[in-house]
């Protein structure tokens, strides 16, 4: 197993290949890391190599803490090593934080992450990270629901507007007024 390669890198067809003394390693990276390799004549990746039956894949890492990050992203279910690449594209910071605030919506920005994926990930990776916030996945009442498309078609996120509803008692409001008491929530 390779786990680091420190070579003259060269780009091609957006991908990298590092020249490791007269050997060239094809590399899977994002763009950032692309990006340095434009910068540097000369570079240091972590390395994940990823075997399956019919190819291996070499995934490269400008740090060991980012390395780390991706294999227990591909290590959440449904999560291939290509979409994990693309959610490597995030600091590892951000992506941390997001985890253990349980934040759907930063998850949800990323291509090819819809709501439950997003969920999937944090309810995997908050046991390894940590957690700061719980995530709600209790399906919401009918007033809820109501109030909750309401505010989305006047423009909030939904998310915003399910966290802004934990916070307002609803009990007594009719629908109106329950989407007044909300509003009025998200603009504190």
């Amino acid at each position: 197993m390779i786990a680091r390669l420190t070579g003259q890198p060269q780009i091609s067809d957006q991908q990298l290949i590092l020249d490791v003394h007269g050997v060239g390693y094809g590399v899977a990276v994002s763009h950032k890391v692309l990006q340095q390799a434009t910068r540097h004549d000369q570079l240091t990746l972590f390395i994940h190599t990823y075997v399956r039956e019919d190819r291996i894949k070499l995934y490269g890492f400008l740090t060991q803490q980012e390395l780390q990050l991706f294999k227990m992203v591909t290590d959440v279910s449904g999560i291939g090593p290509a979409t994990a690449l693309v959610i490597m594209e995030q600091e590892p910071e951000k992506l941390i934080t997001a985890v253990q605030e349980a934040d759907v919506s930063f998850f949800k920005s990323i291509p090819r992450i819809g709501k439950k994926t997003a969920q999937k990930i944090i309810i995997e990776l908050r046991g390894k990270l940590g957690e700061m916030k719980e995530l709600n996945l209790a399906p919401l009442s009918s007033k809820e629901q109501t109030v909750v498309e309401a505010l989305t078609a006047l423009g909030f996120d939904d998310d915003q507007a399910r966290s802004a509803i934990s916070l307002v008692d609803l009990e007594g409001l009719d629908d109106a007024e329950a989407i007044k008491a909300v509003i009025k929530q998200l603009g504190t």
